[in-house]
C-alpha cells in the first residue's frame, strides 16, 4: 500500500504540471504585436513663404554738388531734417555772375544795333538793285552782312542765357525730396564746379527699398510656384534685427537680371512704406515673401522622418493588411514641427510616429492614433509592456 500511494501522487504531480505548463506556452504563442501611434495624413491649406536676409536701402538718393565755382555765402537748412524738392539749400556769392549777365546782355544790345543797320542797308540795295544804281555784288555783300549780324544776334542771345543759367547755379536746391544729412562745407569755403566731394546727400526713405539675397535656384522654385498658383504679386513681410515685426507690408518689385558668379546668388528688390522712419538705410532684416498658397498640402511629422544611408528621407506607415511599410518620400520646406511632402504620401496614410524602435517592415502591428499637435505623445514602450504584462 505504501508503494502505491507514492505512485499515485507522483502521477497527480506531474499532471498539475502539464496542466500548468500547457496555458504558458499557449500565452507565449499569442503574444500581441507591438503597438505603434500614427497619424492619418489629411490635405490642408498651406500659405507658401521664403524666408531671406536683407538689406535696406534708399528708394532716392541726391548727392549735392556745386555747379559753379565760388565762394559759399550761406546755408539754408537744418542738417537731419526733410526738404522738399525745390528747397533752397546753399547760396554762393552771386557778384560775378550777375556782372557776367550784365555783360553778356549789353553784347545781345550790340548785335542787335549791329544787325538792324545791315538790314537797312540791305534793303536800300534791293531797291537800287533796279535801277542799276547798285551793283549786284554789293547787294551779295550787304545780304552777307546781314546773315553775319543775325548770327552774331543769336550767338549773344545765347551767351545771356548761359549767364543767366550760371547766375541760377548759384542759388543750390534740392533736386528730390528727403531727408538731409549733414553738410560736408561750411559758409566760405571755396567751391568748384562739378568737384567730386559732396556738399550733402538727400535720401528718400519713404518708401524704402529692401535688396534680399536668393541663390538662383530658389529663384527658379519661386518663379514655378507663382507660375502654378497664378499668382503675379508676391507680398513681403519684415522682420527687424532686434526680433520685432516690422508693422506695414511691402510688395516685390522686381529680380537682377544677371545672377552673380561668384556667388550664384540673385538680388530681389522689395519696396515698404516708412511714412515713421523706422527703417533706415543699412539695416539688416529678414523678409518673409508669401507667394500664393498650396490648398493641397500634405504635412508629416518630422518625428516620423529617418534618412536612407542614401540620404533619402523615408517613413514607416501602416498598409491596409495592418504591417508596417516602408516607404521613400520627398520632403520640402519645414513646417513647425513637420515637413511638407511633395511626394510618395497621399490623404489617409496613416504615418508610424512613435513605436518604430520595435517594428521592422512587414511586421504586423496594432495601431493606436497618435494625439493632437501639443498634447503628451503615448509611451508605447509602457503600454506594450502592460499588455504583455
Amino acid at each position: 500500500m505504501g508503494l502505491k500511494r507514492k505512485l499515485s501522487v507522483a502521477l497527480a504531480a506531474v499532471f498539475v504540471l502539464v496542466a500548468c505548463s500547457e496555458p504558458q506556452q499557449g500565452a507565449a504563442q499569442s503574444a500581441p504585436a507591438p503597438e505603434v501611434a500614427v497619424v492619418t495624413l489629411a490635405t490642408t491649406v498651406l500659405a507658401l513663404t521664403t524666408e531671406l536676409p536683407g538689406r535696406t536701402t534708399d528708394y532716392r538718393q541726391a548727392e549735392i554738388r556745386p555747379q559753379v565755382s565760388g565762394i559759399l555765402q550761406q546755408r539754408l537748412f537744418t542738417e537731419g531734417q526733410q526738404v522738399e524738392a525745390g528747397q533752397l539749400l546753399y547760396k554762393i556769392d552771386a557778384a560775378p555772375y550777375q556782372a557776367a549777365l550784365a555783360n553778356a546782355k549789353a553784347n545781345l544790345a550790340s548785335s542787335k544795333a549791329l544787325a538792324h543797320n545791315a538790314k537797312l542797308k540791305a534793303d536800300r540795295f534791293k531797291g537800287l538793285l533796279g535801277s542799276k544804281a547798285v551793283s549786284q555784288q554789293d547787294y551779295d555783300d550787304a545780304v552777307a552782312m546781314l546773315m553775319q549780324a543775325d548770327a552774331a544776334v543769336a550767338s549773344s542771345a545765347a551767351a545771356v542765357q548761359t549767364a543767366q543759367i550760371n547766375l541760377d547755379y548759384t542759388e543750390i536746391t534740392a533736386p528730390i525730396s528727403g531727408q538731409i544729412g549733414r553738410s560736408l562745407v561750411t559758409e566760405g569755403a571755396l567751391l568748384t564746379a562739378n568737384q567730386s566731394q559732396i556738399m550733402a546727400t538727400i535720401r528718400q526713405l519713404d518708401p524704402i527699398y529692401v535688396d534680399l539675397n536668393q541663390s538662383s535656384t530658389e529663384l527658379l522654385k519661386l518663379k514655378k510656384q507663382l507660375r502654378d498658383t497664378g499668382s503675379d504679386t508676391v507680398s513681403v513681410d519684415l522682420l527687424l534685427d532686434d526680433g520685432s515685426d516690422y508693422a506695414q507690408q511691402g510688395s516685390l518689385q522686381f529680380s537682377e537680371v544677371n545672377v552673380d558668379p561668384g556667388t550664384g546668388m540673385v538680388t530681389l528688390r522689395a519696396v515698404f512704406p516708412n511714412r515713421t522712419g523706422d527703417l533706415l538705410p543699412g539695416m539688416f532684416v529678414r523678409a518673409r515673401l508669401h507667394h500664393g498658397s498650396d490648398d493641397n498640402a500634405l504635412l508629416v511629422p518630422q518625428a516620423a522622418v529617418s534618412r536612407t544611408p542614401k540620404g533619402q528621407a523615408s517613413v514607416m506607415l501602416v498598409n491596409l493588411d495592418n504591417k508596417a511599410e516602408a516607404r521613400l518620400i520627398e520632403i520640402g520646406r519645414t513646417v513647425g514641427q513637420s515637413w511638407q511632402v511633395l511626394s510618395g504620401l497621399k490623404a489617409g496614410d496613416k504615418v508610424i510616429v512613435a513605436g518604430l524602435q520595435k517594428i521592422r517592415p512587414g511586421a504586423a502591428v496594432r495601431v493606436v492614433e497618435a494625439p493632437a499637435a501639443g498634447s503628451r505623445q503615448p509611451d508605447c514602450d509602457r503600454i506594450t509592456g502592460a499588455v504583455n504584462g
